[in-house]
């Protein structure tokens, strides 16, 4: 296929992991957080580990949007859609992150709710469209890529008067994200993974630009390179940052030229800005409370605010004991060191948010990477039973 064969080479991968390798400090050890979750899962889709020097490791960050939703606000929808009997509208992954006590909104669906799967929230304004007798509520989520769509939605209905839509809005932001992995790194009690760079998100760059990565370079010195999300991008971002490593430099280089540019969709922006505002304080999972992390829809936009029109509260809950999505999301921990992994916890039975969605790191290493988990044993025994039976 044009324009994606290009940077799935093989040959062109081996390259270019060779050049890693040769670069790469034997004495040193490299750690390197992959933010975004389409990295995660392209780089065990594509093996890309199995690529890399020993010495270099690749952590997976809080870059998954349903992984990152706390449990809290998911009771929050399905308390929505049974007792207010509104047709809620979300995206087909959120539908089986695990809430409380094993309930989801799959689980909510099967027990009366009007839950649907939409592929845009253009759909979900299109029920509302359909059925002026019922209350549609959006359940957004997602960092600043599908946010725009959301903000288009918002001022559609209000310019088109469509009276009967909301949405529950749970749109966060990286840098947020980021800066607080920085700092649980350089605290006093360690709580995220120490790193020494980070592989910047390719989707969100285009909305945002790489300028927002800077302060990251500057202040923390920690080299950030954006990338695409085929194979060939990952890893020549990796060489990147090798290199920025090598070399004591930290700055925001960009690998994923033909899609971001410094600045970013000025017109996205814009609009984001026109419908939201920024949330005082926002519950991650795995990263806590995080100010000015997320964002709320503006006052002159509240009547399409379905958590102001039903009157909605925030609960912070617990995530269940045995999950180290937590862990796994601050980069503290890999999928195969949780006790229930691919056990009690796997794609078809998730215990924890990570197991859910393709770009969860639970998910990845599930469908891509999990027997390499398994030693390997030589069958010393077969060639003797075989010269036996001649």
């Amino acid at each position: 296929m044009k324009h994606i064969d290009e940077f799935r080479d093989g040959a062109l991968a081996r390259q270019i992991a060779a050049r890693i390798a040769a670069e790469a400090d034997p004495g040193h050890a490299y750690r390197f957080m992959e933010f975004c979750g389409g990295h995660t899962h392209a780089i065990s889709r594509y093996g890309v580990i199995d690529l890399l020097p020993p010495n270099l490791r690749l952590i997976h960050g809080p870059g998954c949007p349903v992984c990152v939703l706390p449990i809290g606000r998911l009771d929050m929808a399905i308390d929505l859609a049974l007792s207010q009997r509104v047709i809620l509208c979300t995206y087909g992954d959120t539908l089986r992150v695990p809430a409380s006590e094993g309930d989801s909104l799959t689980r909510a669906k099967a027990r009366g709710a009007d839950i649907r799967m939409v592929y845009s929230p253009a759909d979900a304004l299109e029920l509302a469209r359909q059925h002026p007798e019922r209350e549609v509520v959006f359940f957004a989520i997602g960092f600043e890529t599908t946010t725009p769509p959301t903000a288009l939605v918002i001022d559609a209905a209000a310019r088109q008067g469509v009276r009967n839509f909301s949405v529950m809005c749970n749109h966060v932001l990286t840098p947020p994200a980021i800066r607080a992995i920085l700092d649980g790194a350089s605290a006093a009690e360690r709580t995220t993974a120490e790193i020494e760079g980070f592989v910047g998100p390719a989707h969100v760059s285009i909305v945002i630009g790489s300028e927002p990565y800077a302060r990251f370079a500057r202040e923390y010195r920690k080299p950030v390179v954006i990338a695409g999300f085929e194979p060939l991008d990952v890893l020549q971002a990796i060489l990147m940052l090798v290199r920025q490593v090598n070399e004591g430099r930290a700055e925001v280089e960009n690998e994923f030229t033909r899609a971001v540019n410094p600045t970013g969709n000025l017109r996205a922006q814009a609009l984001m800005d026109q419908v939201f505002e920024l949330r005082d304080a926002f519950e991650w999972r795995g990263l806590g409370s995080l100010a000015h992390s997320a964002l709320q829809i503006r006052p002159a936009y509240r009547a399409f605010d379905a958590e102001h029109r039903f009157g909605l509260h925030y609960r912070s809950v617990a995530d269940n004991k045995a999950c180290e999505c937590g862990a796994i999301l601050r980069g503290v921990k890999e999928p195969r060191e949780c006790k229930i992994f691919g056990t009690v916890c796997t794609p078809e039975n998730p215990i924890g948010s990570c197991m859910v969605s393709s770009e969860g790191a639970c998910a990845a290493h599930y469908t891509y990477g999990r027997f390499r988990d398994i030693p390997i044993v030589a069958n010393a025994a077969a060639p003797q039973t075989e010269g036996a039976l001649a």
